[in-house]
């Protein structure tokens, strides 16, 4: 029985609305009025962001709430000091410290995948620590990436890279994952009311 003081789960299409929500204004906001307003635009919309998926879901997600409490610093100091350096800085350092918490805690034996992710998965102990390895490598990926690209070409380009490029990576390496989380289901390998029955 559901307990009705409890909020129902965001639905996944606002959730991945209020997500990239700010992202896209950053864009748009750098094409027409440039770097330093789009970081303007971009903070306060990932603090409202964040303030109606609490409203909603009465929590936040490790990623959205260290992403954006990164946006709040770095974009902050961008503004005050006018470098653009800071917001460029910033996917290098969350997904670096995501990439780390996440191994490191891989080598105490302790797979945080779920809390960095929210993931509602249930995988067997094998199976969360290939999945919590490939994720803290591809962050470090992703960190290596933003670097890459913010380093050598232009800000319009990165702006750009960073909204359609990153999310479209993310999203075929996510599914690129699902063979791993069937094979190491652990619902499946408990085996069901049938197996049950005839153990």
């Amino acid at each position: 029985m559901e307990d009705p003081a409890r909020p129902a789960p965001l639905n996944p299409i606002l959730k991945l609305a209020l997500e990239l929500g700010p992202l896209v204004l950053f864009f748009f906001m750098n094409q027409r009025a440039g770097i330093f307003t789009a970081t303007g635009v971009f903070t306060v919309a990932t603090v409202i962001a964040l303030a109606v998926h609490y409203a909603l879901a009465r929590k936040l997600p490790m990623m959205p709430l260290v992403s954006g409490v990164v946006v709040v610093v770095f974009g902050a100091l961008t503004l005050l000091l006018q470098d653009d350096l800071f917001i460029k800085l910033k996917p290098t350092i969350v997904n670096s410290l995501f990439g780390t918490v996440l191994l490191v805690g891989l080598y105490f034996r302790k797979s945080l995948l779920t809390i960095v992710l929210d993931s509602v998965f249930q995988l067997t102990e094998e199976g969360w620590r290939k999945l919590t390895l490939r994720w803290g490598l591809f962050f470090f990926f992703l960190a290596a990436v933003n670097e890459v690209v913010w380093r050598t070409q232009t800000t319009d380009f990165w702006v750009s890279f960073k909204v359609f490029g990153i999310m479209p990576i993310t999203i075929v390496f996510a599914l690129a994952q699902t063979p791993l989380i069937m094979r190491h289901d652990a619902s499946e390998a408990d085996g069901g009311p049938d197996d049950a029955a005839r153990g």
